[in-house]
């Protein structure tokens, strides 16, 4: 209604007005987890992790214990467990520790198939002793009876190793685990290397029951390699080849009267169906387990 003397405004719509107050949260309780109320999810991860991971292939492990612990037992335990514990010193200062027993695991399995073949062809030995950044040895006391024995204890070892590096690929796949892969990684590559056709890696033992021939070829491959990446270790066993070659060069006619290197052509196949097909199936491997290192 209009009033005498007062006019009627309209409300003028940029005018300032009071904002409404803010909704608010409800805040949580503290309780024993905090003041969020609750646990956050945290994920697994570390060492413990890592080794619940690895009780797989352990447990397999045990399992060659009990086959091979007797053999093991007449060994010097003492000896090799010490330098299996300096080894893995050696190699946490690179990797880390899990990668370290993982790696001198596998590396006790490469030796635990010379050890079970060599018992099995009655060759007294030595006790296996671990050589940091060098792998593992084992000193025979005799000679094998001829090129053919020779073979047979030679690629027992990259036989088992690939088996058990191939044990570990499969746990690491069925947890989608990176570093199990490259621990399995590690595995098949010492076992290629060695398969390399030089005296005294096992490669250079499994040849001979092949063609004595290819330890030269290994030889000035193993020289292109030093000059073209050149390294400490490879070098040395440049030297150790090198010299191997010449004393069984010199010796080639008094091996058994010649006969050491005198095998069948059934034998001469299955040595070269055996390194050939292994040292493909273990490049297979390398590649399936070759992961980045930024994991």
């Amino acid at each position: 209604m209009d009033r005498p003397g007062v006019v009627d405004r309209e409300p003028d719509p940029y005018e300032p007005v009071e904002a409404p107050e803010a909704p608010t949260f409800p805040t949580a309780e503290p309780t024993e987890h905090g003041e969020r109320g609750y646990e956050p999810i945290k994920p697994r991860s570390g060492i413990g992790d890592l080794l619940r991971k690895l009780a797989a292939p352990i447990v397999g492990f045990g399992f060659l214990l009990l086959k091979f612990g007797g053999l093991l037992l007449k060994f010097k335990v003492v000896t090799t467990g010490a330098s299996m514990l300096v080894s893995i010193a050696a190699y946490t200062w690179i990797w880390g520790l899990p990668f370290a027993i993982g790696f001198v695991l596998l590396i006790l399995v490469h030796e635990l198939g010379h050890v079970y073949e060599l018992r099995r062809q009655g060759v007294p030995t030595s006790a296996p002793l671990f050589i940091p950044f060098l792998g593992a040895s084992i000193f025979l006391k005799e000679h094998p009876a001829s090129a053919w024995k020779e073979f047979q204890l030679a690629i027992a070892g990259p036989l088992l190793g690939s088996l058990g590096a191939l044990g570990v690929y499969a746990v690491a796949v069925a947890e989608d685990s990176n570093k199990l892969r490259a621990i399995a990684f590690l595995g098949f590559f010492i076992n290629l290397f060695n398969l390399l056709p030089v005296v005294p890696l096992d490669g250079g033992r499994i040849v001979a029951a092949i063609h004595p021939a290819l330890w030269v070829l290994g030889l000035v491959g193993l020289l292109a390699l030093v000059l073209f990446r050149p390294n400490g270790i490879l070098v040395l066993i440049l030297v150790f080849a090198a010299l191997e070659l010449w004393q069984r060069w010199k010796t080639r006619q008094f091996a058994g009267n010649g006969s050491y290197y005198s095998v069948l052509p059934w034998q001469r196949l299955t040595a070269a169906l055996s390194y050939f097909g292994l040292a493909a199936l273990l490049v297979v491997g390398i590649h399936a387990t070759h992961v980045p290192h930024h994991f």
